[in-house]
């Protein structure tokens, strides 16, 4: 698998660049999309696009019937200004790949010719999925209402992602059973007073101290209403209020994010959380406003399917580049909405330059993160590993 891989890397190097210079948001990248139908365009692959968003999927049939399993890579970029000095940096102003997704669409690219060349000891079918929107756009929702899970005449028996990191060294991948990113669910309370001058109070209504309470108050309803053994994590991280130092506003607002590793405490913390936004505007004589934008469930593994991967990773990379992930991830992945439907997991693959600190390396989601393209030829050989081992003929 890993010399196949490296036989491709070029390839992969060569697409990956070319999405690194031209990064597309949201749910609409055609630029993308054509790259993408361009290098699958030889191979003996049935291929869509999507109605709704301009999503690829591409299907393989094996040499002999079986089962399907389901291979995805997202493809959209960050609105970010590109800081790494790279000459294939980004072209386009306020865009930039910045959570490796030119990574994962560039090795699912070669997975899927490598896995063409091994057509015939293949038992049933790979569908590749190529997916817009992952970052905060709902595009694995779009996909799944086109039918992505029955392009392969039957619902896949297992699916399984990448996503590369870098603050993991290079080439090593870790995965977890159960929950391994968190749901996401942003709010925006507007609390409603009385404005008038700020000489005199009492003759107002003021809601920035009602505001300022409500912050306190939603950080220690965490801590006192979630188990300390359910990790659960609320920041309020945009307070606004007032134009100028001598006037009451008659409003304020304050917007954050909530995050959990349970449906069941999600729910109950976004009730608490309107509880306690109504409840303290009322102490301070105000009213409330609570809007909640509910985001991407908990991105929970199949342990099954987990170990799978895992035991893929020892055969392909060796037993010394697989760990155990000690601790779920409080960001969140819209590759859950996937494994909603099927049993599958989302494993991280290393991909810290090579000579730097992955402690001190620039995260995901920084405009001068850069990732290490070696990388590649390891998450090539994970995914054709992955679907040979279920689709063993």
């Amino acid at each position: 698998m890993l010399a196949e891989a490296r036989a491709l890397q070029p390839d992969t190097v060569a697409l990956r660049r070319t999405l690194h210079r031209h990064p597309e948001l949201g749910l609409d990248l055609p630029t993308t999309q054509a790259a993408v139908l361009a290098v699958l365009r030889d191979l003996p692959l049935t291929i869509t696009t999507g109605r709704s968003s301009t999503s690829v999927v591409a299907t393989l049939t094996g040499g002999r019937p079986g089962p399907a399993v389901l291979l995805r890579a997202d493809m959209d970029a960050l609105p970010l200004h590109e800081d790494t000095g790279l000459a294939h940096a980004s072209r386009i102003d306020g865009a930039m790949h910045a959570c490796g997704h030119d990574l994962h669409t560039a090795m699912l690219a070669s997975a899927a010719r490598l896995l063409c060349g091994r057509r015939d000891r293949l038992a049933g079918t790979v569908v590749f999925m190529f997916q817009p929107g992952e970052e905060s756009r709902h595009g694995a929702l779009a996909m799944l209402a086109e039918g992505v899970l029955e392009a392969g005449g039957s619902l896949p028996t297992s699916a399984m992602a990448l996503h590369v990191t870098s603050r993991l060294a290079s080439g090593t991948l870790q995965t977890r059973a159960d929950s391994i990113m968190a749901s996401s669910d942003d709010f925006c309370v507007t609390v409603h007073g009385a404005g008038g001058h700020a000489s005199a109070p009492h003759d107002a209504l003021d809601p920035v101290p009602a505001a300022a309470a409500m912050v306190g108050a939603l950080h220690t309803m965490t801590s006192r209403r979630v188990s300390a053994f359910d990790p659960a994590v609320l920041t309020v991280a945009h307070l606004t209020a007032g134009t100028t130092t001598n006037v009451i506003p008659e409003t304020a607002t304050l917007e954050g994010t909530v995050r959990t590793l349970s449906e069941d405490t999600r729910a109950e913390l976004l009730a608490q959380l309107e509880r306690v936004c109504r409840g303290t505007a009322d102490a301070y004589g105000c009213t409330a406003t609570v809007e909640i934008d509910r985001g991407y469930p908990v991105t929970v593994n199949d342990a099954t399917v987990a170990e799978r991967v895992a035991d893929v990773g020892r055969s392909v990379l060796g037993s010394r580049f697989v760990e155990p992930m000690p601790d779920p991830i409080m960001g969140s992945e819209d590759f859950s909405y996937v494994l909603g439907r099927v049993p599958g997991a989302l494993a991280f693959l290393g991909a810290c330059p090579r000579g730097t600190d992955p402690s001190e390396a620039p995260p995901n989601h920084s405009n001068r993160v850069v990732f290490d393209e070696e990388a590649m030829v390891a998450g090539v050989a994970l995914y054709a590993g992955y679907a040979l081992e279920v689709l063993r003929a």
